[in-house]
């Protein structure tokens, strides 16, 4: 499964497309969590202090934000997903 990761979150995995090894019938939560334990050094930015996604991070599968539009980290994936994921976003 391919993360694609924007702004200061591909700065800390060191790439903005990472593949973690994930099967068609888990979870974005099981693909998120192979991301983290291979980047630990994303998780303290993309984890709150309870180990839930942090407030603003944006989770994308497909295109959907997955929190919006799917059923959260529960969302099951399928063959050929894509997931992304961006920091808050702020502007003027």
């Amino acid at each position: 499964m391919e993360w694609k990761l924007f702004a200061d979150l591909a700065e800390r995995a060191g790439d903005r497309h990472l593949t973690v090894d994930v099967e068609p019938g888990e979870r974005v939560e099981d693909a998120l969590h192979a991301l983290l334990d291979d980047h630990d050094d994303l998780r303290e930015r993309v984890l709150d202090e309870d180990g839930q996604l942090s407030d603003g991070i944006n989770v994308l599968r497909n295109g959907s934000e997955i929190h919006t539009q799917q059923e959260g980290l529960e969302t099951t994936l399928e063959a050929g997903d894509e997931l992304a994921m961006f920091p808050p976003v702020s502007g003027g």
